[in-house]
């Protein structure tokens, strides 16, 4: 039996394959899915934009993985600190409620629900292999993020784990913010909050991937969700219901 009310905060394959398709993803719009979504798209599409500045000064190309500094270092901790806040946001508006400070283990309960692993990103304008990431796929087998790891290194010890700040590490967690905001919007950018951006002017995405919010990377969608954890419900019928959207018991 298939879900037939939308999650908060969780954006999910429909019982016939789609996401998208037909304008049914419009679920994520109702003002008890999110609370201030435009708000998070804002903070990531700002991200976008000083990532893209950066790729003035450093060519967005395996070759330069390595490469470490302070500018990359302070993308990295905004980054990373967006993706703890959305992930709280997830947790929190679910009703997820816990003693003490909530930590990385607490965040990947979300892969359950969300699918992190699977989402896979792309960005165009990148040269070389690492083009094509899956930010969350250690989590699939209960491993540790790297380039999460990267950041509480080069958070906590900067002098002696500086280099840990590489642009592999920001750029993953760049990707990663993307799969995370993705598994909770899908593409709907709440368009109020959107800065000027610099639009590479690269093609559309190939096939299998839809483009992201802020429309300079490509994100493919996890497509084999099992049939009883999809959502099965006619969102123009589902709106006028009371309480349309339903929390998840974590």
């Amino acid at each position: 039996m298939s879900i037939t009310r939308p999650y908060r905060r969780t954006f999910r394959q429909f019982a016939d394959g789609s996401y998208l398709e037909g304008g049914r993803s419009r679920y994520v719009l109702h003002p008890d899915y999110a609370q201030d979504p435009g708000r998070y798209v804002h903070a990531f599409l700002l991200i976008q934009r000083d990532l893209f500045k950066l790729f003035d000064f450093v060519e967005p190309d395996d070759n330069n993985l390595a490469c470490f500094s302070f500018r990359i270092h302070g993308l990295l901790m905004r980054t990373c600190i967006e993706i703890e806040a959305n992930c709280r946001a997830i947790l929190s508006e679910n009703g997820y409620s816990k003693a003490g400070d909530w930590n990385i283990q607490d965040y990947a309960r979300l892969n359950a629900t969300h699918r992190l692993s699977d989402y896979v990103v792309r960005l165009q304008a990148w040269t070389g292999p690492h083009t094509e990431r899956r930010p969350f796929a250690p989590w699939a087998n209960n491993q540790p993020l790297p380039w999460y790891q990267a950041y509480n290194a080069a958070k906590h010890d900067r002098h002696n784990a500086f280099h840990h700040a590489s642009l592999e590490a920001a750029t993953d967690a760049v990707y990663a913010l993307i799969a995370l905001l993705t598994s909770q919007f899908g593409d709907h950018d709440f368009a109020a909050a959107r800065p000027g951006l610099a639009i590479t002017g690269y093609g559309g995405p190939p096939p299998g991937y839809e483009v992201a919010i802020g429309g300079e990377f490509h994100v493919r969608y996890p497509i084999d969700w099992p049939q009883q954890e999809r959502y099965e419900f006619d969102w123009e019928q589902l709106k006028n219901d009371q309480q349309p959207i339903q929390s998840y018991a974590y």
